[in-house]
This record gives C-alpha cells, structure tokens and sequence, in this order.
C-alpha cells in the first residue's frame, strides 16, 4: 500500500509520515522532493521551471519510483507530498492505481491561520525562509477545497497522535502504540532537523 499524504506546507505531511512510519512495521518513507532538488541542482538556472512539479521528468520519475517501492517492500510506503495541479495529481496517483497500486490518499487540512503558525515555528521565527511555503498557502487551500478533495482530514488543534491514528483508522491499517513520550519526542525533534531548508 502506498499512502499518500497531501496538504498545504506546514500542514504537518512529514510529521505525521515519520509518526506513521515509527508505528507501522515495515514501512518506509519516501519523499519525492528529494528529486526536485537533485533536478534543480542539475538544470543551470536560466533552464529551470519555477517550480520542479512542473518537469515532466519529476513526476515520471517519483511514479517510477513508487511502483517499483510498492512491488519491493513489504510494508506500507508513506509519500509526504503536496500535489494541488489535477492533472498532476492524476499523471502520478491516477496512473499508478491504473497500474493495479493500493494508493489511499488524504489531505491534511489546516486553515491559513494554523499553516502560518506551523511554518513560523518551522522556521524558528523567520518566516521569510518559508516565503514559498506562505505564497503557496492559498493555491493549496483553493485546490483542496474544489479539485482535490478525496480523503481530506481537518488538523487544526489536532495532535500527531490524532492525526497519525486517523489516517490509520481510514487506511485500515493497526498502528504500534505510541510509546514513550520523551523517545517519541525526540524522533519528532529528529524529523525537524533533518527538515530544514536552508
């Protein structure tokens, strides 16, 4: 099963990803970001689309990946992503359920208000370092309000905990318990830092 996790920037995807995946034996996470960086270090500048959603190649490539992740591994494949543009929604999700992958979709919903307070504490304060995240606050709450609404679960003064199990309960899918809360602490704290963009 691949479980997608869609939703605004600072809506809590990687969070609540790294949460699942301490949880669920097996699983793995994987981040297509990780490609649109390795194609912006490649593409000189003056080639470069504004965004690496927009090369074809990106979105090729991650659903290559992820069919050949759900053959392979065992367990439960989480993809922390947002994805707001239909057409590539349907290019990478549409086509890998074509191909026969049990791909469950849920959009962490949080209003602007909630997704500001998320990224300044993200960013330590600094909000200009989020400056792209904050642009993009309302084509994402546009998109999850009119052309991507399938799974949509509200966040707003939810826990991690909440959310991780909510997404368990809709995916069908039983979670270890939750463990200690300075061990759970710190591997939140560990997903923080290995998340930052500088």
């Amino acid at each position: 099963m691949i479980l997608w996790l869609n939703g605004a920037f600072g809506s809590g995807k990687t969070t609540a990803a790294y949460e699942l995946n301490r949880r669920l034996p097996d699983s793995l996470v994987f981040d297509p970001e990780s490609f649109g960086f390795c194609l912006f270090e490649n593409i000189p500048e003056k080639y470069r689309e504004q965004d690496f959603q927009d090369i074809p190649l990106w979105r090729e490539t991650n659903r290559k990946m992820l069919e050949m992740l759900a053959e392979r591994c065992p367990g439960v494949v989480i993809v922390p992503m947002t994805l707001v543009n239909p057409d590539y929604w349907d290019e990478i999700i549409g086509e890998l359920r074509r191909n026969g992958a049990d791909v469950r979709h849920f959009v962490l919903y949080a209003n602007r208000d909630t997704l500001l307070k998320r990224l300044k504490k993200r960013s330590m304060g600094i909000l200009s370092r989020e400056q792209f995240a904050v642009d993009g606050i309302e084509r994402c709450l546009a998109a999850f309000d009119t052309d991507i609404t399938e799974g949509i679960i509200c966040t707003d003064n939810r826990s991690v905990d909440e959310i991780a199990e909510e997404i368990a309960r809709l995916a069908g899918l039983k979670l270890n318990t939750s463990g200690g809360s300075v061990k759970k602490h710190w591997e939140r704290v560990k997903t923080w830092f290995r998340h930052i963009r500088t």
